[in-house]
């Protein structure tokens, strides 16, 4: 990338544009938290919020700069230093080396044919910038003190990584320099950028994710300036806009969980080296080796000399890569557009609907998904539209009707229509409903290719503009499956095609095959919405069993909430906000010229 590394910061108005005196940074950070921590602005005010938002931080960014200054030297100028750094400390470095991948900015390449599932990389503990090294850091005080770090990991790792980059002697210099100087986030587009992303579904994530950044920021830089607790801490005399912005995305686009010491629970961490692996579609290879106190990770493939090592970062849709990841996955395997329904309380059939959908273990109301792949609905959402289209014949016989417990089971298989005319309604609805979300968008799809055609497209704009072509393309995809479903029962209706009749013994090939697994015997296939709608750092909490192993899986980079849509912890003046584990949360990694597919 070229781009120099933050690390030392300079005396407050040192090279700055214009000396400011601390009083009147003060007032406008006051007012920054005060807009920020105000109600909640009105369906459809939501961008005029956002641009008054905005111009308040440009203004204060203005004022700072200069305040803060660089490393000397490139990112690459530190690589050697970081695995020198890693082999002193007892991580593998041998087998592969940083290297600059073009598009895919830096990544790792083998030196050597390593095979799939070797085992070629581990870290150890020491390494890591976790929230308990925080603690024990200079940052512990304040800590002990404040309750948004106690509540939120991801800001304590923000801020610990501020702290040891202002320290001369810390250990983690070595993995500092080596961070990109900025990064390809939402946080870093221009509001011009950020209009390409209106309409889409991501658009109250990114504006979300900007008004608890600045939130963050203006509430700790008054308790840096003020908190008795926070008077040893390296940033008091420099501590800008610009500075946590980049904190936060780069525990934003890294950030993992792993277990503590005693593997009682999980911890947010930053993982040195193996957070310069790029994405790819496959499965999580990673994992937390308890015993031997460190992470590893194993081949996903077999790779050749001179190939690029790569690691799966999580069934992240292609949104989720660009809020917290800063990048477009073209060949994603797993995106999807989410997609809201539900039974409505006043309807006369409700108290029937919502039983049934209760015993298949699904609720009235949710967010559901529109994935990519063909079909283009999961099992849960199949079952929930049968339901919602049943009559009140169809529905008292799932509930009183012979068999009727077991039926339930196969309310989300496509072998076991509840019948004709419930299937070609279902499906005429999804055609109906995705075609008139694909009519909210201000631009249709050959409007957006045409436009990615510019040359003179900004990387932040190609960006946006491809995440809103691939949600219309999930919807436009919706609707032609709709449609071609609603024709084909259509064609059984009239055909008088024999209804496939359900049998007990049915059951057996039901448990027999995950893809016909009894919905209320599985576990969703969509993440938890209400979490996810949050879309920032999806927490990764591994259950008793897995706490128990030796072996913990990891994912890379995924937190998903570090500056997120989710509610911020009560009781504190200025409310922030959180972030999971999966190298996205999580994990990202930044792109140069074209949108990378995870470059670090």
């Amino acid at each position: 990338m070229g781009k120099k590394s933050r690390v030392k910061t300079q005396k407050s108005g040192t090279g700055a544009t214009a000396a400011v005196s601390p009083k009147e940074m003060m007032n406008l950070i006051s007012e920054l938290l005060q807009k920020c921590s105000s109600a909640a602005p009105s369906p459809g005010k939501e961008w005029e919020e956002y641009v008054q938002i905005r111009a308040l931080v440009e203004k204060i960014r203005k004022k700072q700069k200069g305040m803060s200054v660089s490393f000397e030297g490139t990112r690459e100028d530190f690589f050697s230093e970081l695995m020198a750094w890693g082999t002193e400390c007892g991580a593998s470095c041998d087998g592969f080396e940083i290297s600059n991948f073009a598009d895919e900015g830096y990544g790792l390449k083998a030196t050597r044919d390593i095979k799939a599932e070797e085992l070629f990389l581990w870290i150890p503990r020491k390494m890591l910038m976790t929230v308990e090294s925080a603690k024990n850091s200079v940052l512990g005080p304040l800590y002990s003190q404040d309750r948004i770090l106690q509540a939120m990991g991801n800001v304590t790792l923000a801020l610990h990584l501020l702290c040891e980059r202002a320290n001369p002697s810390s250990p983690w210099l070595p993995y500092i320099k080596t961070l990109p100087a900025d990064y390809d986030t939402p946080l870093y587009f221009e509001e011009e950028e950020v209009r390409h992303l209106l309409a889409t579904q991501a658009i109250q994530d990114v504006l979300s994710q900007y008004k608890n950044t600045a939130r963050q920021y203006a509430y700790f830089y008054k308790v840096i300036h003020t908190h008795p607790n926070a008077s040893k801490l390296p940033l008091k005399d420099a501590f800008t806009f610009d500075d946590y912005r980049w904190a936060v995305s780069s525990v934003m686009t890294r950030q993992n969980q792993i277990p503590t010491a005693d593997g009682s629970r999980v911890t947010l961490a930053l993982i040195p080296l193996w957070d310069m692996c790029n994405h790819t579609n496959g499965l999580i290879t990673t994992g937390y080796n308890l015993e031997d106190d460190r992470c590893e990770c194993v081949a996903l493939k077999d790779y050749k000399e001179g190939e690029q090592i790569y690691i799966f970062y999580g069934t992240r849709s292609n949104a989720e890569f660009v809020i917290h990841n800063g990048f477009f996955f073209e060949d994603n395997a797993h995106d999807r557009v989410k997609i809201k329904l539900g039974v409505s309380k006043s309807e006369r059939l409700y108290a029937m609907k919502a039983e049934v959908l209760a015993r298949a273990g699904i609720p009235a109301s949710s967010i559901f998904a529109l994935h990519c792949s063909e079909p283009p609905i999961s099992a849960q959402l199949l079952a929930f539209l049968r339901v919602f289209c049943m009559t009140e014949e169809e529905l008292r016989d799932y509930l009183v009707g012979d068999h009727a417990i077991n039926k339930i089971f196969t309310l989300g298989n496509t072998e076991f229509p509840v019948s004709w005319e419930n299937e070609i309604k279902l499906w005429t609805f999804l055609e109906t409903r995705a075609a008139l979300l694909l009519k909210t968008y201000k631009t249709t799809s050959e409007e957006d290719r045409s436009m990615l055609e510019k040359p003179d497209l900004s990387l932040h704009s190609r960006i946006a503009i491809k995440l809103r072509l691939a949600e219309k393309e999930i919807l436009e995809r919706a609707v032609s499956c709709g449609r071609a479903k609603r024709l084909h029962f259509q064609k059984q209706l009239d055909e008088g095609a024999l209804l496939p009749l359900y049998e007990e013994s049915d059951i057996a090939l039901l448990e027999n095959a995950d893809a016909k697994l009894p919905i209320i015997l599985r576990k969703l296939e969509e993440e938890d919405e209400r979490v996810q709608e949050e879309m920032n750092l999806a927490q990764i909490k591994p259950d008793a069993a897995c706490l128990d192993s030796s072996k913990i899986p990891v994912l890379n980079g995924q937190c998903k909430d570090l500056n997120g849509t989710q509610e911020d912890p009560p009781g504190a003046d200025a409310v922030v906000k959180e972030s999971e584990v999966e190298k996205h949360d999580p994990s990202t990694k930044r792109t140069e010229g074209e949108p990378k597919v995870g470059g670090k």
